[in-house]
This record gives structure tokens, C-alpha cells and sequence, in this order.
């Protein structure tokens, strides 16, 4: 694999990977009135965000060097 496609592979898998973990930790919606509190979560597709960019990164460590 040419060395220009592994490196934006690594990048590219990283800021998935980055995305998928803010996406997780933060929740979508939040309502708070007083000391009442509530927040909403849907951590589906985050997962599966994850899941791309750890594929991502191990295909720009996949490959024969010359």
C-alpha cells in the first residue's frame, strides 16, 4: 500500500475513533429545571464509529514495507 494512503488512513481512523468516544460520553439531550435533572442518551451508532476507525487504523499498520 503506497505510504500516503497509510498515513491519511491513521489519521482519518483517529478522528473517527475520537468522534466515536465524544458521541458516546456526551449526551444528546438534557433538560434541567430546578435541581431536577435529565439527560438522554443513544449510544448505537457510536459503537459502531468506533468500530470504523479501529478498522481504519489497523489497516494503515497493515502492509508490506519496501
Amino acid at each position: 500500500m503506497n505510504n500516503t494512503i497509510k498515513k491519511i488512513l491513521l489519521i482519518v481512523g483517529i478522528i473517527i475513533v475520537g468522534y466515536g468516544i465524544y458521541t458516546l460520553v456526551a449526551p444528546e439531550a438534557s433538560i434541567g429545571i430546578g435541581d431536577l435533572s435529565i439527560e438522554a442518551q443513544d449510544n448505537d451508532n457510536s459503537y459502531v464509529t468506533i468500530a470504523l476507525g479501529l478498522a481504519s487504523i489497523a489497516l494503515s499498520f497493515l502492509g508490506r514495507k519496501k
